[in-house]
């Protein structure tokens, strides 16, 4: 028989029960099929078709990590109501197997919804878990303040950027984070951001407004045109012309790693033509917080796409910025097909897939080519092997191949 935990808690190690729960994960998230085309080399024959797979792909250890915790939580207590904050990770395959499961998500960060709200219904007696993201600090305070048992699978790579813009904070720095507002980790991360007296963050979304951010920090931008623009993805009381005196630089974790590098490159240089050489070291700091294995699968997924393939397939949720991103870095050198699932793929002659930077779908015809075809395959971070496994077959079976082929 499980025993429960002493003393209320955070719960960031588990619950020692990772055989218990071994089977479970590996009847709904593992692929033989993967793993056999990983042992060829990363290649799989069929027909006239080349499957490639890239190097590094799929479920990172942050992802691992949270769904191993999720499932352990569950097997540890069986009996009470546990609560997920938000999606524990951008995959729909992941989370309906988590509601089956019975966890019941509270969706607390919807934009325009009444912080704490979602959190009503939470009691002393439930289990709460943060999901892979992170939460902000106001609700982490009030899960704290209601004496539920709290299970954390944040990424250590995201609390790795907490302590950056948390020293920013301390030190007078106003962090610049280079990510979307709305997404779960930004919004963990920034609230981070205003922990200390003085504390203040600005988010940008890309090049274009890092761009307008350093025209302000030039004086070539007026403070109502900037604040028209940026107030709404800033700290509360957001004064550019104090705040942007002295910057530390931050990213989401899964933006593209090349376009952060340039942020930080632009901010800096902006800053020195204003201040000066001399002044620089007082005002401006950079940290690489990319990480490791989104800096991975950009590098696998770019050496693949310049390798010769004459298409890519990306397999992941829609609302997965790593896996977005991989798809930008495809379609600089082939046709690009971001998809969810094996659903999307219609036919031979019909795809459903999200473009690069789209922000809905669209079925193309013609994707699959006559004739002999190489096909890079790559899924983001949170993308389970057997769902890149379903695709893949879909492909094969949409060719007119049987599955005894692969």
């Amino acid at each position: 028989m499980n025993q429960e935990p002493q003393n209320k808690m955070i719960n960031r190690r588990g619950f020692g029960l990772k055989e218990a729960i071994k089977p479970l994960l590996n009847e709904s998230y593992h692929s033989s099929l993967i793993e056999r085309i990983k042992a060829s080399d990363y290649v799989l024959e069929a027909g006239d078709l080349q499957i490639c797979l890239a190097r590094e792909f799929g479920f990172c250890y942050g992802v691992d990590r949270a769904v191993d915790l999720a499932y352990e939580t569950r097997k540890q207590f069986p009996d009470r109501n546990i609560y997920l904050t938000s999606e524990i990770i951008h995959n729909p395959r992941v989370n309906t197997k988590l509601r089956e499961l019975g966890i019941q998500f509270l969706d607390s960060g919807k934009t325009g919804q009444t912080p704490g709200s979602s959190l009503d219904a939470v009691t002393r007696e439930d289990v709460v878990l943060i999901p892979a993201f992170g939460t902000p600090t106001p609700e982490l305070e009030l899960l704290k303040s209601k004496g539920c048992i709290l299970v954390d699978t944040t990424c250590g790579s995201v609390v790795a950027v907490w302590r950056r813009v948390e020293q920013y904070g301390r030190d007078g720095f106003t962090s610049v984070i280079h990510g979307k507002f709305n997404h779960e980790e930004t919004r963990a991360t920034s609230s981070r951001a205003t922990q200390y007296a003085g504390g203040a963050f600005l988010v940008v979304r890309d090049r274009a407004q890092a761009g307008r951010v350093c025209q302000f920090i030039l004086g070539r931008l007026d403070q109502e045109s900037f604040l028209a623009e940026f107030q709404s993805t800033a700290s509360y009381g957001f004064d550019p012309r104090k705040h942007l005196e002295r910057v530390g630089c931050a990213n989401q974790t899964t933006m593209l790693a090349s376009e952060s590098f340039e942020i930080a490159e632009m901010i800096k240089a902006a800053l020195k033509e204003r201040y000066g050489e001399e002044e620089l070291s007082k005002r401006f700091r950079h940290f690489d917080t990319i990480c490791s294995a989104t800096q991975d699968r950009q590098d696998a997924i770019l050496n693949l796409a310049r390798s010769g393939v004459n298409l890519v397939v990306i397999v992941g949720g829609y609302n997965s910025s790593n896996t977005g991103h991989l798809c930008e870095i495809s379609s600089e050198f082939c046709p690009a097909y971001h998809v969810r699932d094996a659903d999307e793929i219609l036919s031979r002659d019909a795809i459903r897939h999200k473009p690069p930077s789209g922000s809905s779908t669209v079925v193309t015809r013609g994707w699959l080519p006559q004739g002999k075809v190489r096909i890079g395959i790559t899924a983001g971070a949170s993308t389970p092997n057997r769902v890149i496994e379903e695709v893949i077959c879909k492909v094969v079976t949409s060719r007119g191949y049987k599955l005894a082929d692969v």
